[in-house]
């Protein structure tokens, strides 16, 4: 019995080990990426200069007790801004707002080094900032994992030694029966994934099958959603894939004219841009709808990036002639959020006050605190939604009937229902001033002023 023990032990060593060295790898790229993301989003150019304003949590998110050197670097078109003159350029530049990760050697110490390329606005190619790390912390977070994990093996070695091979068989009947079950469900078409009855099972085997039902639940769960994903995916394509293919067979027809060829290669454009913002919205959805898959919520300058997200559909708004104004609350307004969340939030809602609008008319984006709690509303001047519809708006690809014509899925409102859900946050619709138009409100949380 202790040969087969000691070559597992040897196995799962190795194995062990091998994981634990892409644990504390990724764990270590994921500190060093947000560190050199930081870093890039101070970079601005200012009078026709590059500046930067390190901030103090780059560094801080690096420090360990074994006290790492970091070194970092940051050039444009290959000249040195700033940093360390002598931290090689990358051999291929980093894409665009990716974090590309190698490991190097710099004055003499093994290092890891991540680079990001970013593009500044009114700035002629990009700027590559790079942050290098030694690699002491990391060899110490293995060593130490390693040995707890020989102490582990060592210690159920010994325990598996010292067992009773009548007590293992009796012990391990409840679990026998436990396996059976889950095997018929395996085999099973479609597979059975209800929970594993409780009754026969022993006390101390309780908690293990209550795991597995919890498992099997959260397995029920995300195969649900990946069928209804799946449903909704290939019933939402199906028109822009029959448009695609009907214009695409018209352009390639030899007797088509330029007039007509033209005209049908306008429409692939529209149907392909149209099948981009579906995907797109599906995938939001589906990210929304796990909620394990969502960021932890921190304090959010709900002010600034109302404006922010006001200025990038201004380009839109033009092209369809429509007015938007922005009315800011100062100073700054912290809510309890997550910025990209509040972002998709914020542009599905004035997405849709755009689109769905007439030509000339106007969209207010208004940030306010009425009553203690943080609002961002959203307000135009349009048609507006009757309130026996209000709440329909917020299921999957409804849409009202005097939309049909106009391009768009259905999903943008419950994509914001649902990721103001888990910002905690409360979403309503009602008139607009005067009982005109739509106003589309959300209740943020504050961030607690400790």
């Amino acid at each position: 019995m202790a040969g087969p023990l000691l070559a597992l032990a040897l196995v799962l060593g190795l194995g062990g080990a091998w994981l634990i060295h892409g644990v504390v790898q990724r764990s270590g790229d994921r500190i060093l990426a947000g560190s050199v993301g930081a870093i890039a989003e101070t970079v601005a150019l200012e009078d026709g200069e590059l500046t930067l304003d390190l901030p103090p949590a780059a560094f801080g998110m690096l420090e360990n007790p074994e006290r790492d050197n970091v070194y970092y670097a940051i050039r444009h078109e290959g000249r040195l801004v700033t940093g360390y003159p002598d931290l090689a350029f990358p051999p291929e530049p980093p894409e665009r707002d990716t974090v590309a990760f190698r490991d190097d050697t710099f004055r003499g110490q093994p290092v890891r080094v991540a680079a990001v390329s970013r593009r500044i606005p009114r700035l002629k190619g990009p700027v590559v900032v790079q942050v290098a790390e030694t690699l002491e912390a990391r060899r110490a977070l293995q060593a130490r994992m390693v040995l707890g994990l020989a102490v582990l093996e060592a210690a159920l070695i010994l325990g598996a030694a010292l067992a009773a091979r009548p007590a293992l068989r009796w012990g391990l009947k409840p679990l026998a029966r436990a396996r059976a079950s889950v095997e018929a469900k395996a085999r099973a078409a479609p597979v059975e994934l209800s929970p594993l009855p409780l009754a026969p099972v022993p006390t101390e085997l309780r908690p293990f099958v209550e795991a597995v039902n919890a498992l099997l639940s959260r397995l029920e769960e995300s195969t649900a959603r990946m069928r209804r994903f799946t449903g909704d995916a290939s019933h939402q394509m199906r028109t822009p894939l029959a448009v695609l293919r009907t214009h695409l067979a018209l352009a390639l027809r030899e007797d088509t004219t330029e007039q007509q060829r033209h005209t049908a290669l306008t429409e692939v454009r529209d149907a392909t841009l149209s099948l981009e913002r579906l995907l797109t919205q599906l995938l939001t959805l589906a990210r929304a709808e796990e909620r394990g898959a969502l960021p932890a919520l921190r304090r959010v300058d709900l002010n600034g990036l109302a404006a922010q997200v006001t200025a990038d559909f201004v380009p839109q708004a033009l092209h369809a002639d429509v007015e938007v104004q922005f009315e800011g609350h100062e100073p700054e307004l912290p809510i309890r959020a997550d910025p990209v969340l509040v972002r998709e939030v914020a542009g599905n809602l004035l997405d849709n006050a755009i689109r769905y609008h007439r030509r000339g008319g106007q969209v207010t984006v208004r940030v306010m605190l009425r009553d203690g709690a943080p609002w961002l509303e959203i307000e135009d001047d349009g048609p507006g939604i009757p309130p026996e519809q209000r709440e329909s708006v917020f299921q999957r690809f409804h849409r009202l009937p005097r939309d049909e014509e106009r391009t768009g899925s259905g999903l943008g409102l419950p994509i914001v229902r649902s990721l103001a859900q888990h910002m905690e946050a409360e979403v309503l619709l009602r008139e607009g001033t005067g009982g005109a138009g739509l106003t589309a409100a959300v209740r943020f949380q504050p961030w607690p002023e400790h």
